[in-house]
């Protein structure tokens, strides 16, 4: 039996910048697209700099896992994207905040650019909790 892909958009959340779903659940995973800080409301960066962005984008990816069944507690991998490598510990401990025991698999990297002029992206593998 084929696995059932379902696309996933939580009420409220910020909307895509470009064509693509916030999140994708298949079978018991779901996958978030990468999220920067973009505040649901206005859909503009938040300010306060990296962890403020940082802080935005993990409740982000927070409320596309609850809308898939998740949570951040079943987050088994992330993938960090940030502008500048300097900003690794500044985003580190906003990070630390949202994962407190047994923390997910994390790849970090720096990039160019990031969309919207953003200074993280951050993006999550979870297992879905819920049938």
């Amino acid at each position: 039996m084929p696995i059932k892909k379902e696309v996933i958009i939580p009420a409220g959340g910020a909307k895509p910048l470009a064509p693509y779903s916030p999140g994708i659940r298949a079978g018991q995973f779901v996958y978030t697209a990468g999220q920067v800080g973009l505040d649901p409301a206005t859909q503009k960066l938040v300010e306060g700099g990296v962890q403020a962005q940082a802080r935005q984008s993990l409740e982000n990816v927070k409320r596309i896992l609850e809308a898939a069944g998740s949570s951040l507690a079943q987050v088994v991998k992330t993938t960090v994207f940030m502008t500048e490598m300097s900003n690794y510990g500044p985003i580190n401990e906003i990070y630390g905040q949202y994962f407190t025991e047994n923390p997910p698999a994390r790849s970090a990297v720096a990039v160019k650019e990031l969309p919207a002029g953003a200074l993280v992206e951050i993006e999550a593998v979870a297992l879905v909790t819920e049938s």
